[in-house]
């Protein structure tokens, strides 16, 4: 019974090797399958490309071309307080874009510099009290010191 057992068993395991063997190729026939179905698609699909003519062609480019054209030093250098920025059409008509938050980033930046100013001035007012601070420990000091030697004088 057991040389039975391990001829079944045996026969068990290859037919299960066979059937994984088959179900592998059948995969990889349909991935090719599908791969090539997907690539066949693609190809009807092809967008044409749309024709321009050259006259549309050039009234784009000179569009562009005045639009970066009509740029001011306001514009180029928006920021009162003198520092540099990028140039920025805020009032230009033709821009693709808008600017809106101009006028915020202005304002934190002042806020900035307020806060810093602030901080500054709080530095220097502990630095001054500070060196009155040391001054005064210094002068005790020299009192300190002055009043031992005179005690040493009288001793002697």
């Amino acid at each position: 019974e057991e040389d039975l057992l391990n001829d079944v068993c045996r026969e068990v395991v290859e037919k299960w090797s066979d059937s994984q063997v088959v179900d592998a190729k059948e995969e990889k026939e349909d991935e090719v399958q599908a791969i090539a179905s997907m690539m066949e698609k693609q190809a009807r699909m092809v967008v044409k490309p749309k024709e321009v003519s050259s006259q549309e062609e050039k009234q784009r480019k000179a569009a562009l071309l005045a639009q970066y054209a009509n740029v001011t030093d306001e514009e180029e250098y928006p920021f009162p307080d003198g520092s540099t920025g990028t140039a920025v059409n805020i009032g230009s008509e033709k821009s693709l874009f808008r600017n809106t938050n101009v006028q915020d980033v202005l304002n934190a930046r002042k806020l900035e510099r307020e806060l810093l100013r602030d901080e500054f001035q709080k530095k220097k007012e502990q630095d001054k009290v500070q060196r009155e601070k040391d001054k005064l420990a210094k002068q005790e000091r020299k009192e300190k010191e002055k009043k031992r030697t005179q005690k040493g004088e009288r001793k002697r």
